[in-house]
């Protein structure tokens, strides 16, 4: 598919037609990765590729495929890293690297792991140990106050990694020192590995929780583009002196019925009659 940059502050049904478009077209590529390499977070996967997509292709992250080390760059730490099933087929698509390697993922050799790695051109860490992505983001953000840089720094955290007691320290520590150059945003499809986190720990209150440790608030349905594009607009001259949490509303497994909301989808690879329908309820766009 072609690259596109859309303008979001005047979005257009047909703009919002093609953001559609590569969401579906990812999710297709993804499935193509996981299939082939036996493995991979497809369900976690997917509930946040409309997310990905709005910020990479909507011209929301200020990045530059030709230079991936720009030193002005938005940073973007994917903190819940099994969802680089996600990411690469999007940092391909916009040319980081060549889309003939994403069917090299986690075979021998490549540099396509399973979690996020940081030597794939536009990874900025290696995530994949749950918790650690908003410390990482803390940091890059601090870092950018102390050398008066104007990027911003982003991250995409799940929502069961919100039990990580990590977590909240880097919340806390970002609250205190009003990092409004920070912007996290919570894939929250009330799903983690095994379970639904209301049967085990219910992170409800989850908006009041990121409000009590001092920082701005939103919430947003994680696969409308319409919501995501409208709370992502203007957010490089957002005048708050607080840090910015988005909690995104997402389905685990979104786009194929018998992945979505089920548990056993965390780390299932679909065969046979499954991927057939799987296909078919995807659609393939060209």
């Amino acid at each position: 598919m072609k690259n596109k940059i859309v303008n979001n502050k005047e979005v257009t049904a047909g703009q919002i037609m093609w953001l559609s478009k590569k969401a579906n077209w990812t999710r297709n590529k993804a499935l193509e990765m996981a299939v082939k390499a036996g493995a991979g977070h497809i369900a976690s996967s997917f509930s946040c590729v409309d997310i990905l997509v709005a910020l990479y292709y909507a011209n929301i992250l200020r990045v530059n495929p030709k230079n991936p080390k720009w030193v002005n760059r938005d940073r973007f730490i994917l903190s819940k890293g099994q969802g680089a099933l996600a990411l690469y087929p999007i940092l391909a698509d916009l040319g980081f690297f060549s889309l003939s390697e994403l069917m090299t993922f986690t075979q021998d050799g490549s540099r396509l792991g399973g979690l996020a790695e940081s030597d794939v051109p536009g990874v900025e860490a290696l995530t994949g140990s749950l918790g650690h992505g908003l410390s990482i983001a803390t940091g890059i953000a601090l870092s950018a106050k102390i050398d008066n840089k104007k990027y911003l720094c982003f991250t995409l955290l799940g929502d069961g990694e919100c039990h990580e007691g990590s977590v909240w320290e880097a919340a806390m520590f970002a609250g205190h020192r009003h990092l409004n150059n920070l912007i996290a945003i919570v894939d929250d499809n009330r799903l983690s590995a095994t379970a639904f986190l209301k049967n085990y720990l219910d992170l409800a209150p989850l908006k009041e929780k990121w409000e009590s440790f001092g920082w701005e608030t939103k919430a947003v349905n994680g696969h409308s583009f319409e919501e995501l594009l409208e709370v992502f607009n203007n957010i490089h001259s957002r005048r708050s002196v607080k840090p910015l949490v988005i909690i995104a509303l997402t389905t685990k497994g979104k786009g194929v019925s018998f992945m979505e909301n089920r548990p056993i989808w965390h780390y299932r690879i679909p065969v046979g009659k499954e991927l057939k329908i799987a296909k078919k309820e995807l659609r393939f766009y060209k």
